[in-house]
């Protein structure tokens, strides 16, 4: 069972949601955070690191000698990664995506696979669970492949719950793709109703199961349940406004230490996603 738990828009709680399920379900659990610009789920679960490795992207190395400056590949790159300036091809890095066209309509071999560091993948436990995190190098702007290094390391494990970035752009659809649940997170605010509408709209474009958790419920406005019941998605848990929530938040606690029968609780929460997403 993979679930990815995502939300709209940042602040909802996401992780939050995904720690604490993670730990009260213990044992046999590996939790992926593909949140790789913001991981903060080793906040919470403090794991020893046990294993660091370094994560490289293709980008084209051009070799000056063979080179035409025949322009295809140039040409072919949707991103102009690769422009032609007085007879030599240059390579912006930043720009290239990977995806490996230029080699593959260069007739005279001169594009080489050079490499690009986007980050680290660290691995450890916490406990009974295997966690696993992306950090995206600063300054990298190619987050996706990293993501997918991450959820690589799914392995065999029965349950894997992956702690996505938040919105609806590509390192989303890379951390939710494949999941058999997505668990959204959001909040019962207008600027909270928006988001979650969007990133309905990915899930259902996946074709994936999905229902919510609603934080923070006791306030705002009923908008969210609202849309919830028009779209028939299941609200399965939620967290009201709680004082001793926030502060236990607030110096990396989860919920289910400072309140231990909210153990039960994302337990359930567990249980009601595991036959959702066998219907």
């Amino acid at each position: 069972m993979i679930i990815s738990v995502a939300s709209g828009k940042g602040g909802t709680g996401k992780t939050t949601v995904a720690t604490n399920m993670a730990s009260a379900l213990g044992e046999g659990v590996r939790l992926l955070d593909c949140d790789v610009e913001a991981p903060n789920a080793h906040l919470f679960l403090n794991p020893e690191i046990g294993q660091v490795e370094k994560v490289t992207t293709f980008i084209p190395e051009i070799d000056d000698d063979l080179c035409t400056a025949c322009k295809k590949c140039a040409e072919i790159c949707r991103f102009r990664a690769l422009a032609v300036v007085g007879g030599k091809v240059l390579v912006f890095p930043e720009l290239c995506h990977s995806c490996g066209g230029c080699v593959e309509v260069c007739e005279e071999g001169a594009i080489k696979d050079g490499k690009r560091e986007l980050g680290t993948v660290e691995s450890g436990t916490a406990g009974d669970i295997l966690f696993s995190h992306g950090r995206l190098r600063v300054g990298e702007a190619m987050s996706p492949p990293l993501i997918k290094k991450v959820r690589s390391i799914n392995g065999n494990n029965s349950i894997t719950i992956i702690d996505a970035p938040p919105g609806t752009s590509c390192p989303v659809i890379a951390a939710i793709k494949g999941a058999d649940f997505v668990l959204m997170v959001t909040e019962p605010t207008p600027f909270g109703l928006h988001d979650l509408k969007l990133g309905i709209e990915a899930v259902k474009t996946l074709g994936i199961p999905c229902g919510l958790v609603i934080n923070r419920s006791d306030i705002g406005d009923n908008g969210v349940k609202e849309y919830a019941a028009k779209e028939d998605i299941p609200v399965l848990l939620e967290i009201p406004f709680d004082r001793n929530i926030a502060e236990a938040y607030s110096v990396g606690k989860l919920i289910i230490e400072v309140q231990p029968e909210w153990a039960d609780k994302f337990r359930d929460l567990y249980n009601r996603i595991e036959i959702l997403a066998r219907c």
